[in-house]
């Protein structure tokens, strides 16, 4: 393979890397460098599309080209993320999951293929409070690391497009 090719290639995997680690559904609202190599901790606005007047703030990682230089494993960023999520409006309920699985949010890609950052909603009826859970697809060096938060229905005002759960 020629040079040129190679970094052609170089080039497109570069390209489709920053692609995946951009968060469909979200908004970039800060940008922390943390340090000299370029790396940076994003913090993403993300609404849940089915519930209005929740809005969920996701941290994630993403490495710089000059860390991918240094370190290798080019198209994977670190599966390390925060979440917090709290009431920004009047909240109404569309047509959710309430199963205990719940319901997938959101999805970022971390690496080219196999890792993403989740975000998935579980509606907790006993306590009528949504479980909103951050968590990555593949497992990283036998560790799952994930990361919650709550928005508590109690004593809210609360529209529930298909009535209440009973």
């Amino acid at each position: 393979m020629s040079r040129r090719t190679r970094s052609l290639l170089l080039a497109a995997s570069l390209a489709l890397t920053a692609a995946a680690t951009q968060p469909a559904n979200a908004e970039t609202v800060g940008k922390v460098g943390v340090d000299w190599l370029g790396n940076d901790i994003k913090i993403d606005a993300v609404r849940d599309p089915k519930i209005g007047g929740v809005t969920c703030h996701v941290t994630y990682f993403d490495r710089s080209v000059i860390d991918r230089l240094k370190n290798g494993n080019w198209f994977e960023d670190p599966s390390n993320n925060s979440i917090a999520c709290r009431q920004t409006g009047p909240i109404s309920i569309g047509d959710i999951d309430l199963s205990s699985e719940g319901e997938e949010v959101f999805r970022s890609g971390l690496s080219l293929i196999w890792k993403d950052l989740l975000v998935t909603r579980i509606y907790d009826k006993a306590n009528d409070t949504l479980i909103y859970l951050a968590h990555s697809r593949q497992l990283t060096d036998g560790s799952a690391k994930m990361s919650i938060t709550t928005v508590p229905l109690f004593g809210q005002t609360v529209t529930w497009e298909k009535g209440r759960p009973q």
